[in-house]
């Protein structure tokens, strides 16, 4: 998959806004070639899935070609997930987006995942690749999580709780801010089978072969792990 996508004229005022996600542009690699995922001008293709008590609330939207999301100042609110129509199983996929120093919050592209309504009010099963915009560990976007129900840890690095060790950092790293020349991060992600492998502005960042875990018997349950959607996630209680 391949993800672009054009900041406007308008970068200014996002920063402002205090926004992580300025612009998300997929397309799958297929036989026909790339595919784009967004169309740059409104959120066909994809769908909003969240709690019931954010359902009236409005996070996430389109301007100037760009899928942004903006929750500043109302950190009242649940896991808000953009969803994918489409479902992929084997695929590269590159997204570029946009974060800034002062972002106190934290996203991610969810990837292989499904939507359950029901579970705890609403919740996404699947694997999902870590963007953390925070200055101190912007190193360790690229990580993979898992957001599946059972298991709720980090997979790459495996880890037995969510405290990351400064030791982790890969030995070469680039973030880019808003503020740096052109300010915009590309998030390369692949996936074969259960091999893993991510890549943030051409530096490698993960390479995993998840197999014993992808396709375990908690991710076959939900039918995660080696098919499912893309998402890009609003954290819970996070100002983005």
């Amino acid at each position: 998959m391949n993800i672009n996508a054009n900041v406007g004229k308008s970068v200014g005022t996002w920063l402002a806004m205090q926004m992580i996600l300025l612009a998300a542009v997929a397309a799958a690699q297929q036989a026909e070639g790339w595919r784009p995922l967004f169309n740059g001008k409104d959120l066909s293709g994809w769908m909003v899935k969240c709690q019931a008590a954010d359902r009236e609330k409005t996070f996430w939207t389109v301007a100037d070609g760009t899928i942004q999301c903006d929750s500043v100042g109302r950190k009242e609110h649940n896991y808000v997930w953009l969803v994918s129509e489409r479902e992929f199983g084997d695929f590269e996929l590159r997204l570029k987006f946009q974060a800034f120093r002062d972002s106190p919050g934290n996203s991610g592209l969810q990837f292989r995942s499904r939507y359950d309504e029901v579970w705890t009010g609403g919740w996404l099963d699947g694997p999902q690749v870590d963007i953390h915009p925070s200055a101190a560990m912007s190193w360790r976007t690229g990580f993979i999580y898992d957001e599946t129900r059972e298991e709720r840890c980090w997979i790459l690095p495996s880890l037995k709780n969510s405290r990351m060790d400064p030791a982790l950092k890969p030995a070469r790293h680039e973030f880019k801010y808003a503020s740096d020349g052109d300010g915009w991060n590309t998030l390369t992600l692949r996936c074969h089978g259960t091999r893993v492998t991510t890549t943030l502005n051409g530096v490698p960042v993960t390479d995993w072969d998840g197999q014993g875990v992808l396709d375990n018997a908690a991710h076959a349950s939900h039918r995660v792990g080696l098919k499912g959607h893309f998402a890009l996630q609003l954290h819970n209680g996070d100002q983005l």
